[in-house]
């Protein structure tokens, strides 16, 4: 549901907020989670669905519905999913899927702030969001909130590209620091077999570092310094095994 990497938090689609910033909660069997809370229950309930493919009558299953169309849910993060009454009704005040006020607030730095500090992360670090794409064509930026939130979406389907005018974005992390690429639509396999045409990608500079990271400072590198330590403690007792 959510994955921190490297001191920055990646997401897709929404983390619930009410409309003053506070975190949505969404209450079940008696117990509400909110934040970091919501999408660490949400993530321990899909595993177990797809643990147990078997299963379906238990909460967990239900879960998996309410992912896709709950007013709660990370991944959907709307009032209500209208797909029926567009299909079916010619009034489109019926069609309106409201969005959850984090699609607002997220513009602001210190909604972003505390959204990392919820999930225990620096202020210094970045919130990367997906699956929104990004209407580049009519000059919105996908780097918001100072440059502390970066919004991409793939975009390579055809579909989205009369949208957003591009064929989505590529992000790129090294000791260096964060860019973001943004990539032209590929034409056709006969335009670039017979005119070497090619995927016209251009890159921005999201966040520069004062000091180059170390692989010590990475997500790896902190696995590698525990397995060194775990070998350290043997090599220094293994005559006690």
């Amino acid at each position: 549901m959510y994955l921190s990497y490297n001191g920055n938090l990646l997401i897709h689609g929404c983390l619930p907020l009410h409309e003053n910033g506070d975190f949505k909660s969404f209450t079940i069997d008696k117990k509400a989670y909110a934040g970091r809370d919501l999408l660490d229950f949400f993530d321990s309930e899909v595993r177990k669905c797809l643990a147990h493919p078997e299963e379906s009558e238990d909460l967990a299953t239900d879960l998996m519905w309410y992912l896709w169309v709950g007013e709660c849910s990370s991944l959907f993060g709307k009032t209500a999913m209208t797909t029926f009454e567009r299909y079916y009704i010619k009034d489109k005040s019926t069609h309106v899927e409201k969005k959850n006020p984090y699609y607002q607030l997220r513009e602001q730095p210190k909604i972003i702030t505390k959204i990392l500090e919820n999930f225990g992360l620096d202020e210094n670090g970045h919130l990367v969001n997906g699956h929104t794409p990004i209407k580049e064509k009519n000059g919105e930026n996908p780097i918001k909130a100072d440059g502390k939130l970066i919004v991409i979406d793939g975009g390579f389907a055809k579909a989205y590209q009369k949208e957003t005018g591009i064929a989505g974005y590529t992000l790129l992390y090294n000791s260096f620091g964060i860019q973001l690429v943004a990539h032209q639509p590929f034409s056709t396999v006969k335009a670039a077999v017979e005119k070497g045409t090619d995927i016209i990608s251009l890159k921005r500079l999201v966040a520069e570092v004062d000091e180059r990271k170390r692989v010590k400072d990475t997500n790896v590198g902190q696995t590698l310094l525990s397995e060194i330590a775990d070998l350290e403690v043997l090599f220094e007792h293994y005559e006690d095994y």
